[in-house]
Parts: C-alpha cells; structure tokens; sequence
C-alpha cells in the first residue's frame, strides 16, 4: 500500500489559503468577497520596475549565478545601506521569494530535532518550514492585550534547552503588526549571546513603519543587523513581494555576515541552480526608484490601518490594537470558533450579496487552543472596500449563531 510520508501527513494548512474553495463557492453564487486574508495589496507595482523586464534585452534567458546576480546584488549593497545596514554583495543570497531564505536558514543552522523559540502569533508558515526541516517550533505567548509585545525574557530563558538553537522574529510583525523596540531587540540579543542562539530575522515589511500614537516622530525600524556584537549570530531574511507590490516576483534575499552559514547556504542555493531571472532585473529596477517612492503607499496603508481599527473597536465586543507596523491587525471577537466563523462568513451569510474573508489566528499560534476568538486582517484593500468589508463584518456579529459575550479589553490598559 502506498503511504505519505510523515513529513507530508504533519504539514499543517495555510490559515491563510485554507478557506480559498469556500470563497471560489461564494462567488459562484454571485457574492462578492473582500479578500482580508492575505496579504496581497491592491498597491500598483511601479510601471517603471515592470518596463525593466518588458524592455530587457534577452536572447537567452539563462542561469543566474546560483547566489543570484552579481549586479543585483551589488545594487542590494546599496539599498541596505540606506536602511543603516552595512554588508557586502557576497554576504547576500538571492531567494525564490522571502520563503526560500527561511526554508535556507533552518535548513542550514538546524538539525532535525532541534528546537526554535518563536513569539506567537507567528507567521503561520514558520511552522510549514520548520516541519520541513524537522526541526521543533518552542512558541513564547505575546497577548492581545499588550498589543502583543514582545514577551518577558524571562519566558524565554525558561524554554530553552540544549536543543535550542535559533529564535525568530518578524518586525514590523506578521500576523500582528506589532513593531520590536530597540529596547526589546537589545533584550534579544543579549539572549542570543548569553546562550548562543541565531537570531533569524524576517523584515519584509520594514518600510512601513508607523508613528506612534502620540503622533510623535515615526515608528523606529531596528534590525537585527543594527545591534552590535550580534554579526556572527544573524541571519536576515528579505523579500521585495510587500515592499513593492511584487508579490508575484518571488524574490527575496538571505542575508549574513557569517560566512560559515552563508557559504552553507549557497550549497542548497546551487541544489535548487537560481533563483528566477526576470525577476532579478525587476528587482534591481527597483532599487533606482526615487528615495520618496515609499511616501505614498506608507501613507495609504496608515489611512487604511486608521478605518480599519476605528471600525473595528467600534463594534460591540470587538477589540484591535493599533499596529505599529506592515499591514495586518489581530482582532478578539465576540465568537466562539474563529474557525467556524470564518467558514461561515464564506458558506451561509452574505449582506447585500456581499461578505468579507478573513484568517482564523489559530493557525498563527503554535500553542493548542490560542487564537479560538481572533482573527487576521490585512488590511491591504482601498478605504472604500475596508468601509465594505467593516460592514458585512459588523452585520455578521450581530447574527452569528456561535456569538459570543465578551467584556472590551480597555486600550488604555495596553502596554508599549
């Protein structure tokens, strides 16, 4: 009898993609769908950036160099040090997607059973990857109700084992929006140092932080690659999908100054022969687009992030933090299942043929039974659609069969 390896059978569902065939079913009957449940944003991809590779002078469309190429990654030199990132193009490695570069990272600085300490909720394909890899995902519990901060070092120190190699983070954060300090990056590197961890990082969305909401200054962006004393520890992982609309391009970067863990890399980057090539010229278009270009979609997606959450704590029952970052929000709702709910949305409720998709937040936790009353917005459609989605959302709250009564978490309780 033929069987499907563990490995397969373990794979966990995309909490984002999972629900895909309840909305194909919605809309064959004629509802409309508001699509909260990925982050794919309406935001143009710069025409100048698509001409790159319409215009491309190609008679042959050959292998890259399997690290990507050379001009390309000389051009990336230059935009990292715009973000306060000092590397050189041989300490880059150009990926299938930001995904590639995660999957390289475990696959070089992991062993089957070693352990990696994740702030949940996390990027639900962390736990994809790491099942891959056969490495063990530790999760550390950040709350809604600190906004989700990151956790006490002291919860940290308590789950790690010799079997504890790396811990990851996403900021600004992937399902949360929430934006790491410098305080609480400091915090993890003295964690990474003192027990001698790598410290992966994942900064697709590092243009788009926000100001506080004090409205004072702008949001800080820290990297990883900003703390000092950490080189040998790090390993950045990049993609161009969010930072210019490119989803579609599945280019992104591993970045590290630790040569040992690059040059193992590359061996795995030479399995997989290149990364995609015209692809690369539009990446490396990209990084000619003028200093303001991030100005204007900054600026929507904050006036999205305002509706967005103004809407949704205006409902009963409902709360949002305000995210200080990319562009997804976790909201607690008054429902029993965000599963069932969210299904339910597709399946048996529509208002003015119209309804909204959201992701259940279990699949964003790694421990069993968080996340059974949130969910994951990405608010990455126009105001208009978002004012839409709000009201099918608000509607479908006050009829849900699962609905719950919940008391509203008072945001002046939140913590930075």
């Amino acid at each position: 009898m033929l069987t499907i390896s563990n490995r397969g059978q373990q794979m966990p569902p995309s909490p984002i993609r999972k629900l895909v065939p309840f909305a194909e079913a919605a809309k064959k009957k004629g509802i409309k769908v508001y699509h909260l449940n990925i982050g794919q944003p309406d935001i143009e991809t710069p025409p100048a950036i698509l001409d790159a590779v319409r215009h491309a002078d190609l008679k042959v469309l050959e292998y890259s160099h399997s690290a990507g190429n050379e001009s390309y990654r000389r051009k990336l030199v230059q935009y990292y040090k715009k973000v306060g990132i000092d590397v050189s193009y041989d300490q880059i490695l150009i990926t299938t997607g930001g995904s590639e570069a995660i999957m390289f990272g475990f696959f070089t600085c992991l062993n089957p059973g070693d352990e990696v300490i994740i702030p949940e909720p996390f990027y639900a394909n962390y736990n994809g990857f790491a099942c891959a890899a056969g490495v063990n995902v530790v999760p550390i519990t950040s709350t809604i109700e600190t906004g989700f901060a990151l956790p006490p070092i002291e919860d940290f120190e308590k789950v790690i084992t010799p079997k504890s190699k790396a811990i990851i983070i996403c900021s600004p954060n992937n399902p949360t929006g929430y934006l790491y300090s410098r305080r609480e990056m400091e915090a993890l590197k003295d964690i990474c140092i003192k027990h001698n961890l790598y410290l992966f990082s994942d900064e697709a969305y590092r243009e788009f932080c926000y100001p506080p909401e004090d409205g004072r200054g702008a949001g800080e962006y820290v990297s990883a690659m900003h703390l000092e004393g950490l080189d040998q520890n790090v390993v950045l992982m990049d993609t161009i999908s969010k930072r210019y609309s490119a989803c579609g391009a599945r280019i992104g970067a591993l970045v590290t100054k630790n040569k040992a863990v690059y040059d193992a890399a590359m061996k795995f980057a030479q399995a997989r022969l290149s990364p995609p090539g015209l692809a690369q010229i539009l990446g490396e278009a990209a990084i000619d687009l003028p200093d303001n270009y991030f100005d204007a979609p900054k600026a929507e997606y904050m006036a999205r992030r305002d509706l967005l959450v103004q809407r949704l704590n205006a409902m009963p029952g409902v709360f949002c933090p305000n995210p200080g970052g990319a562009f997804y929000a976790i909201a607690k709702l008054p429902i029993d299942d965000a599963d069932k709910f969210c299904q339910w949305l597709l399946e048996d409720f529509s208002y003015k043929d119209q309804t909204v998709m959201l992701a259940p937040a279990t699949g964003f936790y790694g421990t069993p039974g968080l996340g059974k009353n949130e969910v994951r917005l990405a608010y990455v459609l126009n105001l208009g659609a978002i004012d839409h989605a709000m009201d099918c959302l608000e509607k479908a709250l006050e009829v849900y069969p699962g609905k719950t009564i919940t008391s509203q978490v008072n945001s002046s309780s939140l913590t930075s």
